[in-house]
């Protein structure tokens, strides 16, 4: 990676724009200095130095919506930042995808939307909610049930019946992320390693 040069800023600071890894949406601009980047660097969460509170801020640190940090690129002239990353939840502190008010659409929207509501589903439950059952009846049940959907899946695959085969693939899908929520964990955490498998 090319060394930012923050010298060329009287303030020590260079613009540094967010882009979303997945669909290239450019989510905000914030600024960085030297120690910021370090700390984006170590923290994997990015980290700018916050010109109005005149210290350093990780996106998230209140709301919760952080930027998972992929990469860093420095531009030609060395005095820009290129972070892309995974937005955990909406970017601009207005509630928007992006500071544009943009929406940041892809498959991974759904999917963050599913997961949202798994995650409020676990945390306050629902009598008549299928996903608060399974829940209630604990991480077993929920990895039975994820087993039970991967099987039926195979059988259509094997059947060679499509409507039924991507049926299955839906509800294995969904069960896997009740799964993952379960332990703790987000589609989000996979593709990072994945991502991280990549470039082995």
């Amino acid at each position: 990676m090319k060394t930012a040069n923050f010298n060329k800023n009287n303030n020590g600071l260079l613009p540094a724009i967010v882009q979303d890894e997945q669909t290239l949406k450019v989510l905000m601009l914030g600024y960085m200095n030297q120690e910021a980047l370090e700390k984006t660097q170590s923290s994997g969460k990015v980290t700018f130095f916050s010109r109005s509170k005149q210290r350093l801020w990780t996106k998230g640190e209140t709301s919760g919506n952080f930027l998972k940090l992929v990469s860093i690129k420095i531009d030609c002239d060395q005095d820009a930042i290129l972070i892309k990353a995974f937005p955990i939840g909406p970017t601009c502190h207005l509630g928007n995808d992006t500071c544009w008010g943009e929406d940041n659409l892809s498959g991974l929207s759904l999917v963050r939307e599913l997961e949202a509501v798994i995650e409020d589903r676990k945390k306050n439950p629902l009598k008549k909610s299928y996903v608060s059952s399974l829940f209630d009846k604990g991480i077993h049940k929920i990895a039975q049930k994820v087993g039970e959907e991967s099987f039926e899946m195979v059988i259509e695959a094997i059947a060679n019946n499509e409507e039924l085969f991507m049926e299955e693939a839906a509800d294995l899908f969904f069960h896997y992320l009740i799964l993952l929520k379960s332990k703790g964990k987000s589609l989000e955490d996979v593709l990072l390693i994945l991502e991280d498998r990549k470039r082995g």
